[in-house]
């Protein structure tokens, strides 16, 4: 049994997201191609004399604290939260609030650590849902097309693709974007999307940038910024933003956009990353 783990937690890119509906309960229902990318939290597990939750990092909370902390609320789903003391330490690397998934990967890094020190038998990846509608495709971390309300994850390969990731200024709350989307939908009592599992050209773009760009000049001039940029293969926001990224066949293509992009943008965050590097 293991008294400490590290697990490497990825960020997650939606190459597409269309939000079809939204539930009686609240839930939307959702259809997202997801794939994982080589830019990682770290999260430490350590037994101990007392519970500790600590973050470090570029990204870290101010105050060291989440006033929603995903961690404490998945040890109470898991039920261990008064059972075990544990010093969890987290390095933020991924950008917060931007639709990379910061939060859940956590949490889904969490559950494996858990897991690998024999604490607790891992469920499903789908039993993890009503923590984050997130969290049962980083348990998954594999190239998937995702739809339910997070749930249904199926398989799928996407090419191989180098990223210039870009996090503006701005910050998104996914609840208050889902929010802005709902006067666009019926309400449907238990309609799920388990059919059409096959990705068709209807599966492009992402439907949180009609109110992005009416309402944030920023991400909108960055995303034009990135389409126009040599050898790009398509530019999006990923989840319910504020990340932006720019899609390449080469990766040096996409140190040379870098480069590009900082010389205009210099005072925002971005880097280069790639998918299909690890395999789970």
């Amino acid at each position: 049994m293991l008294d400490k783990i590290k697990i490497f937690a990825p960020a997650k890119l939606n190459l597409f997201l269309k939000v079809l509906s939204r539930r009686a309960d609240g839930y939307h229902i959702v259809r997202s191609g997801i794939t994982f990318i080589n830019l990682f939290d770290e999260v430490e597990i350590k037994k101990s004399d007392k519970m500790s939750i600590s973050y470090t990092g570029l990204f870290k909370p101010k105050g060291n604290f989440y006033k929603n902390c995903i961690i404490r609320k998945t040890l109470k789903f898991l039920k261990i939260d008064k059972k075990l003391n544990l010093n969890i330490k987290i390095t933020k690397n991924i950008p917060t609030l931007g639709g990379l998934g910061s939060a859940s990967t956590n949490a889904a890094a969490l559950i494996q650590g858990l897991d690998a020190m024999q604490i607790i038998n891992k469920k499903k990846p789908d039993c993890y849902v009503n923590i984050g509608a997130d969290i049962p495709c980083f348990l998954f971390k594999k190239n998937c097309l995702v739809t339910g309300i997070g749930e249904i994850i199926n398989l799928h390969p996407f090419p191989k693709y180098y990223f210039l990731l870009v996090k503006p200024r701005s910050n998104n709350s996914t609840k208050e974007m889902f929010n802005k989307l709902d006067h666009m939908f019926e309400f449907l009592e238990g309609f799920t999307s388990k059919k059409n599992i096959k990705i068709t050209d209807g599966d492009t773009g992402n439907d949180f940038e009609k109110i992005v760009f009416k309402e944030n000049k920023e991400i909108e001039n960055i995303i034009c910024f990135l389409e126009n940029l040599e050898n790009v293969v398509f530019s999006r926001m990923t989840g319910s933003g504020t990340c932006c990224y720019a899609v390449f066949e080469k990766k040096e293509y996409a140190l040379k956009a870098k480069n590009i992009f900082k010389f205009s943008f210099s005072g925002l965050w971005c880097c280069v990353c790639e998918n299909n590097t690890f395999d789970n």
